[in-house]
């Protein structure tokens, strides 16, 4: 039996500046905020990936550590460049990792919780 298909990706993250952090994802990022559901909202990263940011609330937590997002593009340096002329620090330059065969660098949201911006350089990557 095959699996039930799925459709769409939304990564949830929690903030307790809900305001702050979706003009980060919006202003500095560029991403569009494509649903307003009061608490929480929604941005699209691509076509199928979204991601959630929600105002923290019972059993919810502000929890950056272990956490990384990461966003699959065919231009890190220019989203390196990007960052930088909008006021934010990376926490180094872009660069190959030879272990996974990436080519990357990483950043942080206002909440802390790090963000990659990656190209995979193994030809084996499938990206459909």
């Amino acid at each position: 039996m095959a699996r039930p298909p799925i459709d769409q990706n939304v990564t949830w993250v929690y903030t307790d500046d809900l305001e702050g952090t979706c003009r980060f994802y919006a202003g500095t990022l560029g991403l569009v905020q494509v649903l307003d559901q009061g608490g929480c909202r929604i941005f699209k990263a691509s076509a199928s990936a979204f991601l959630g940011v929600c105002k923290v609330r019972p059993g919810r937590h502000v929890e950056p550590k272990g956490v990384v997002i990461t966003f699959v593009t065919s231009d890190v340096d220019g989203w390196h460049r990007h960052l930088l002329a909008r006021g934010v620090t990376p926490e180094a330059p872009p660069e190959r990792s030879e272990k996974f065969n990436v080519y990357c660098f990483f950043a942080k949201d206002p909440n802390g919780y790090l963000l990659e911006f990656q190209t995979f350089l193994d030809p084996g990557w499938r990206k459909d």
